[in-house]
């Protein structure tokens, strides 16, 4: 993790929201997508309110591209009527080299300094359910499992966090709080496979890198993360790195890809085998993640790569 904190820039920007989308282009937010284009954001009641046909256009229409979290940061590389050109810098893609590139609107984004910002320890929200709590202000905002902001002290009861509005904490037991230099503790496959398992039946949603919506890639990227591993965002990026492994040969925790023309084309799904044959998987818009066998199913046949994290 300090690896990845010490490449930020000496000025780079923070997300100041729930959860900011990033989107393809700043012409891709449509009228129904309002809920996840303001500050502050209701991801909840925007991932809901989309029809199946508006939540596949997402994708088949190319509109989304992933997402960040609150704190996380961002690298601004120019901004045009309201929306900035972006890179995710934790999330590793062959987009950039840099990071995830895409749009987020620029009221979603708060300046920082790598001073100001950069601390020797963090809080890791580690439920689905945390709040981030302003009692003067008597307000407080859902976070995503895996939030991650600096950490500034404690009571009984409360960690206290750095945030794009200044200090603000979460009920303790909802987080833990980690060194820099360390990060969180490499987990096993069976971790890995372990940090999923709470999400089963949460819905498919394209570009989704949190707790509100996963897709499958964000999936994996996000169990790999609970468990100390940065992985790469995208499923193609994620078959391409990482320890091969035999599919005679897998256990839990390997990464199973998936490929059109019964394996022979594109990549186009992630899952994480379980055991016993079966994998842990976000499958598509309309499902939510479950736990399905491979035999005598498609993914059976569309097979193609095995990849490992864990260590």
């Amino acid at each position: 993790m300090q690896e990845m904190f010490e490449k930020l820039p000496e000025k780079f920007y923070v997300t100041n929201v729930q959860v900011a989308t990033i989107w393809t282009n700043p012409q891709a937010a449509r009228a129904e997508d309002q809920d996840g284009i303001t500050n502050p954001t209701d991801i909840l009641k925007w991932v809901n309110s989309l029809t199946y046909e508006q939540g596949l256009a997402l994708c088949n229409e190319n509109l989304v591209q992933s997402q960040t979290l609150y704190g996380e940061p961002v690298i601004v590389l120019g901004e045009e009527e309201g929306w900035a050109h972006v890179i995710a810098p934790f999330q590793p893609s062959k987009k950039d080299a840099r990071g995830y590139p895409g749009y987020i609107p620029i009221r979603q984004l708060t300046p920082v300094t790598k001073e100001a910002w950069l601390q020797d320890r963090y809080s890791v929200v580690i439920t689905d359910d945390a709040r981030l709590e302003a009692p003067e202000k008597e307000t407080n905002m859902p976070l995503s499992y895996l939030t991650i902001l600096p950490y500034s002290g404690e009571s009984h009861t409360h960690v206290y966090v750095q945030t794009p509005a200044g200090r603000q904490q979460i009920v303790k037991e909802k987080t833990v709080t980690v060194a820099k230099e360390t990060g969180l503790t490499p987990g096993s496959g069976t971790d890995i496979v372990n940090a999923g398992l709470p999400f089963i039946g949460l819905a498919y949603f394209w570009g989704g890198m949190s707790s509100f919506g996963y897709d499958c890639s964000g999936l994996a990227y996000a169990v790999h993360k609970a468990n100390g591993y940065w992985i790469a965002r995208d499923a193609g990026d994620q078959a391409a790195a990482g320890k091969e492994v035999s599919i005679d040969a897998i256990e839990p925790g390997d990464l199973l890809f998936f490929a059109y023309q019964e394996g022979k084309g594109d990549i186009h799904h992630v899952g994480i085998y379980k055991g016993d044959g079966e994998m842990l998987h976000s499958p598509q818009t309309g499902k939510g993640i479950e736990i399905t066998p491979l035999k005598a199913t498609k993914y059976e046949k569309e097979l193609c790569a095995a990849r490992r994290y864990w260590r």
